[in-house]
């Protein structure tokens, strides 16, 4: 019997032909638009020979067409995207921002059970530090916020201990930060105490662990850090350990210019 009218035959991997197929694509685009991870980890993946294409093992590099050919992760097909999920959370001190840790520490998965989705973070929170972090299941999202000609500002809350007043003066100035000069912080006094203060530090770049080695250069001793906005979109009165969906306005902020 031939296939009613408008239906759409599966490729290989099960998927339906169709919109789905865009053409060849790299397949750690194809991974990353299908939110099995951003395209740095995709390419992890097919790296490490977690990545099949019609029985062979991925190369990086090589191109796929979804729908066409049978490409699986893990020995699971891909399958078709479902739409994205945006959301922050407030992380808490001692979880690491990674999918999994191979040293067994706590993750920030263990936080957004409750999503339905496979989501993943956007940019990088120290284990030590606490605040607002992405997750989504948007790969080229992600990849549009954290590549570096987007220039989001990142807004911190660093308490330190000392001369506060000092510090920002201190803090204020370019720096040589992994061989690179980043540009000067935006950095004002929120809290005045006894033997330091909590410090509003505002940077450009992001570059990873940047406050932590600005203050080290500085002689300036950090004692928490917190991040409270990323361009427009603030923590606000979230929860530490709690997540929200990222609003429509939010979303199309992160996505635009800085």
């Amino acid at each position: 019997m031939s296939p009613k009218r408008g239906a759409r035959s599966p490729g290989p991997g099960g998927a339906p032909a169709g919109p789905e197929q865009a053409g060849p694509e790299r397949i750690q685009k194809i991974l990353s638009a299908h939110g099995v991870a951003s395209r740095r980890e995709a390419e992890r993946l097919i790296e490490t020979g977690r990545v099949t294409v019609n029985g062979q093992r991925a190369q990086l590099g090589q191109s796929a067409e979804f729908g066409r050919d049978a490409i699986e992760v893990d020995g699971a097909p891909l399958r078709p995207r479902r739409e994205n999920v945006y959301i922050m959370l407030n992380k808490p001190p001692g979880f690491v921002t990674t999918v999994r840790d191979e040293r067994g520490r706590k993750t920030v998965m263990s936080l957004v059970k409750g999503v339905n989705a496979r989501v993943y973070p956007v940019g990088r929170l120290d284990m030590y530090s606490e605040g607002l972090l992405l997750l989504t299941s948007d790969g080229q999202f992600a990849n549009a916020v954290a590549h570096p000609s987007n220039s989001k500002k990142k807004t911190y809350e660093a308490r330190i201990s000392g001369d506060a007043a000092g510090a920002v003066q201190l803090l204020r100035r370019p720096m040589q930060i992994d061989s690179c000069l980043v540009r000067a912080a935006d950095v004002s006094l929120l809290q005045q105490e006894e033997d330091g203060g909590v410090l509003q530090i505002t940077v450009h770049e992001g570059r990873n662990r940047q406050i932590r080695k600005m203050c080290a250069l500085c002689g300036i001793k950090l004692l928490s850090l917190k991040r409270t906005s990323i361009g427009a979109v603030r923590l606000g009165s979230l929860e530490s350990g709690r997540w929200r969906s990222l609003t429509d306005e939010e979303i199309r902020s992160l996505r635009g210019s800085p």
